[in-house]
């Protein structure tokens, strides 16, 4: 039998994500998405082959039902609408009661100053990962973005900052991450940082220490990207690809080709 996460050396990274990801397969959890139009699709099917349950109504008389019922909660920012705004804050509200894990992406927040005040507002309500990149977490935080500034931030709120890029820079108040998986292909494709923000949620559902559910999605999207890229001839044949990479992700390939420190 293996040891609990809890038990087990927190540099063993690699280790840890490939066991969220057969526990997610194993445990199939439901995560609510309220997230970008564009993103819908992909996002559901990107959660279908990591082996999640994914739901996506945004409609008032029925959002808190699905909610509730959801084992995380993603909320993205991506489409900035009445509706979904109204629909985010209700779902937050649940999941705070119930003690249900949420997500936040605040998609171009450094574009527009509502939806960044949105955004903050949001945060105030404790989500227990955060997903973006660093404009958006610029546009948070007010100053930079380099590993002090994620400190503070992750230990002021209470809240794991998953800061992607061309690395992937995982903080909470007390520990960092850096990871260097993912390929080039991966900027070309839309709702890339969706689908992602959404396996954050997956990974939150199965595991409660949200830095290691953040770190576990993060390397396993980027080390699918890696084997889509070697597939692919173009954007266009990367999005069915990584569909593949991770529903055919094992163990043993993830923890090989996982690149983090």
């Amino acid at each position: 039998m293996r040891a609990p996460l809890s038990d087990r050396n927190i540099g063993d990274l690699p280790v840890i994500a490939a066991e969220i990801l057969e526990r997610i397969r194993a445990k199939r959890p439901r995560v609510h998405c309220i997230t970008n139009a564009v993103a819908q699709t992909f996002t559901a099917n990107m959660l279908l082959a990591a082996g999640a349950v994914p739901s996506m109504t945004i409609a008032q008389k029925e959002v808190r039902a699905f909610a509730a019922r959801a084992d995380a909660i993603l909320v993205n920012l991506g489409t900035f609408d009445v509706e979904r705004q109204k629909a985010s804050l209700a779902a937050v509200d649940v999941a705070n009661r119930a003690r249900i894990p949420w997500v936040l992406d605040p998609v171009f927040i450094e574009r527009s100053p509502p939806r960044a005040a949105f955004a903050k507002k949001l945060l105030a309500k404790k989500p227990r990962a955060l997903r973006l990149n660093a404009a958006e977490f610029g546009a948070l935080s007010g100053g930079n973005t380099d590993d002090a500034a994620l400190a503070r931030f992750a230990k002021g709120r209470c809240v794991v900052v998953g800061l992607t890029g061309a690395r992937d820079f995982v903080r909470d108040g007390e520990r960092l991450a850096i990871i260097a998986n993912g390929h080039p292909l991966m900027a070309r494709v839309t709702a890339m940082g969706c689908v992602a923000s959404a396996l954050v949620g997956a990974c939150l559902a199965v595991e409660p220490d949200a830095w290691k559910a953040t770190v576990a999605a993060l390397i396993a999207i980027g080390v699918a990207g890696e084997i889509a890229a070697a597939r692919a001839r173009g954007p266009g044949s990367f999005v069915p690809e990584i569909l593949d990479a991770i529903y055919t992700l094992d163990r043993d390939t993830l923890i090989a080709r996982a690149k983090v420190s």
